[in-house]
C-alpha cells in the first residue's frame, strides 16, 4: 500500500523518472524520507515534511528551493550535471507547484539524488573536519548576497538566547524540588553565563552582526561527500532561514568537537577536540573569511561557546519541565544531556582563548 502511495505522489511531480522501487531513509528524525529507485537513474528523494513540527511548510519548501536556485546561478559555469552534485536540486509538481498536498493534508517536495556519496555521523579525522567547514563555508558564501528578509522563519526564536532564558525562567517556578535541589550547580551555573551568553544577540540586535541566510542544523551528517572524503554538498536545509553566521559556525563545532556522545554520562571522556576546531575553522574560513566583517570574525570563537551553552540550556529546561521536549531513553536522561554540555563548555575554556 505505501510502495502505491508513493508512487502515485512520485508521478505528481515533472520528472522523467520511472518509478520502479522504494527505499526508506532513516537518517533524519523529523520527516518521512524515501529514496525512489527509477529505471534508469538520475534517481530521486521523496520527503514528507512534518506539518506538526512545521507550521509554515509551504513557505520552508520555497525556502529551500529558492536557495538552491539562487546557487545553481553561481555554478552556472559548471556542467548542469556537476551542478546537480554540488547543490540540493528540486523538481516542481506537473502543475508547476515546488510541493505536492496529499488528501491528508500532507506537504511532500522531490529532489534529484545525489549518487556515490556518503555522509558521517561522527567525525574520526581532521580532513572531514576541514572539509566540513570548507562545504559550510561555501554554501554560506554563496548564499551571502541573497536577501534574508525574503525567507520564511521556519522556527521563530529558534537561537534566541532571551526566550531560552525565559523558557528556563518559567521552568524553575514549576520544577519538582527533587529535580531542582538535582540541578542546583546547572542552574547555578545557567546564572553565572547569563551576561556572556547574551553578547552575541546584543550584537545582533544593534546590527553590529548583520543577519544573513544560515542553515541552522549544521552537524556534520548534513555534509555529503564523496568517496574520496571531499566535500560535495550541504543538504537538510528545511531549516534555512534568516540567522547569523555564528550560529551556524558554533553549531557545527558543538556537534563535531566534542570527544563523546551528547549523552555520555562519565564526564570525564567528555573534551573539547581542539584539533577538529582547528581544522573545521580553517576549512570554514578558506571559503568564507572574506565574506566575514572583522567583528563577526572576532566573534566565531564566542558563538561556538553559546551554541553549547544554548543546548546545555534547553537540556537543563527540559529535564525541569518532566521532559516535554526531547524524547528520553530514562528519567534522568535530559539531565545527563545537560551536565554533558556543561563540560563541553568547561574543556572549550580551557582551550580556546578570546
Amino acid at each position: 500500500m505505501l510502495e502505491q502511495k508513493l508512487k502515485y505522489i512520485f508521478n505528481k511531480f515533472n520528472h522523467n523518472g520511472e518509478f520502479d522501487s522504494f527505499q526508506e531513509l532513516a537518517s533524519g528524525h523529523i520527516n518521512d524520507t524515501y529514496l525512489i529507485k527509477t529505471k534508469e537513474k538520475p534517481f530521486f528523494v521523496l520527503q514528507r515534511i512534518n506539518h506538526g513540527v512545521f507550521k509554515n511548510v509551504p513557505g520552508l519548501i520555497e525556502n529551500k528551493v529558492a536557495i538552491s536556485r539562487h546557487i545553481q546561478e553561481k555554478l552556472k559555469n559548471l556542467s548542469e550535471k556537476k551542478q546537480k552534485r554540488q547543490v540540493l536540486t528540486f523538481a516542481n509538481t506537473l502543475s508547476g507547484k515546488s510541493y505536492y498536498q496529499d488528501e491528508e493534508g500532507n506537504y511532500w517536495n522531490i529532489m534529484y539524488f545525489i549518487d556515490d556519496s556518503v555522509t558521517f555521523e561522527i567525525v574520526k579525522e581532521k580532513e572531514i573536519a576541514y572539509e566540513g567547514g570548507r562545504l559550510l563555508g561555501k554554501f554560506l558564501t554563496l548564499t551571502s548576497d541573497f536577501d534574508a528578509s525574503k525567507l520564511t522563519e521556519v522556527i521563530p526564536k529558534f537561537h534566541d538566547m532571551s526566550f531560552r532564558y525565559s523558557q528556563f525562567e518559567d521552568a524553575l517556578k514549576t520544577a519538582s524540588k527533587e529535580r531542582l535541589n538535582n540541578a542546583k550547580e546547572q542552574i547555578k551555573l545557567v546564572a553565572d553565563f547569563k551576561e556572556e551568553m547574551h553578547i552575541i544577540q546584543h550584537l545582533k540586535e544593534s546590527g553590529a552582526i548583520k543577519t544573513r541566510v544560515t542553515h541552522n542544523d549544521t552537524k556534520i551528517s548534513n555534509i555529503l561527500f564523496n568517496k574520496k572524503n571531499k566535500g560535495l554538498c550541504v543538504i537538510d536545509t528545511d531549516t534555512v532561514m534568516p540567522g547569523i553566521v555564528h550560529y551556524d559556525f558554533g553549531d557545527a563545532i558543538r556537534t563535531i568537537c566534542n570527544t563523546a556522545a551528547e549523552d555520555e554520562t562519565n564526564l570525564d571522556s567528555v573534551e573539547f577536540n581542539i584539533d577538529y576546531y582547528n581544522a573545521y575553522t580553517e576549512g570554514f574560513l578558506k571559503k568564507m573569511k572574506s565574506s566575514l566583517t572583522p567583528i563577526e570574525l572576532e566573534y566565531l570563537p564566542l558563538g561556538a561557546k553559546t551554541m553549547i551553552f544554548i543546548m546545555a540550556l534547553r537540556f537543563l529546561t527540559d529535564y525541569l519541565n518532566d521532559d516535554i521536549y526531547y524524547k528520553t531513553k530514562y528519567p534522568e536522561h535530559n539531565f545527563d544531556r545537560a551536565k554533558n554540555q556543561f563540560k563541553l563548555i568547561e574543556s572549550f575554556s580551557k582551550k580556546i582563548k578570546f
